[in-house]
């Protein structure tokens, strides 16, 4: 694998791989740093939307709709019993959608010859990065650096995430049981649609 790229892509989230793909396409030697591992520590893309974010959110909203709709048909004389979730099966196709979805962002990655580097990148000079892999740490040096680190959750001063009642918008796309209850802090994207 090269160590010198024309192009080097800290995030492979809708910002990051949209930019690396479209170098790739343009004939220049790309590399893209994504610090997310699928839970068997596979290489993935997609960043924090498609891993734990808008993605796995929306499918989850769309069960939520399909729900709601059956509801509201019912003034019109088309009544559904009340639905039993099993929660078990619903994580595992949310999860079977996103990986279906990071590996088509792969494939491509690799079709316009984009190296995926998986770790943490931190940069050590004008045209150096340093990239913390399961590895050992890798320099690589580049021409032209595109960040697009994404986004994390916000701590909230005095409150901790040691306390199981709260949690960040990537546990709450692995709880187990559907709360009666749930307050979200945040409005953005995946606040709304875990709102929802």
């Amino acid at each position: 694998m090269s160590d010198n790229f024309d192009v080097v892509v800290i995030g492979s989230g809708p910002a990051g791989y949209v930019a690396a793909i479209r170098a790739g396409q343009l004939g220049m030697n790309v590399a893209c740093i994504e610090k997310w591992r699928s839970p068997n520590g596979a290489s993935v893309n997609g960043g924090t939307c498609l891993n734990v974010g808008c993605i796995p959110s929306k499918a989850l909203l769309h069960t939520a709709k399909v729900i709601t709709e059956a509801q509201d048909i019912s003034k019109n004389g088309i009544v559904f019993s009340s639905p039993k979730i099993d929660m078990d099966k619903l994580r595992k196709w949310k999860n079977q959608t996103v990986s279906r979805l990071t590996k088509g962002l792969s494939l491509l990655a690799e079709k316009r010859n984009v190296q995926l580097l998986t770790g943490v990148g931190r940069f050590t000079g004008k045209n150096t990065l340093s990239v913390e892999t399961s590895s050992g740490e890798k320099t690589v040096s580049f021409d032209y650096a595109i960040i697009a680190a994404g986004s994390s959750p916000k701590k909230v001063p005095g409150f901790s995430f040691e306390d199981p009642r709260i949690m960040d918008s990537t546990d709450a796309l692995e709880i187990t049981e559907i709360p009666d209850k749930l307050l979200i802090i945040g409005g953005g994207i995946i606040g709304l649609e875990m709102a929802s």
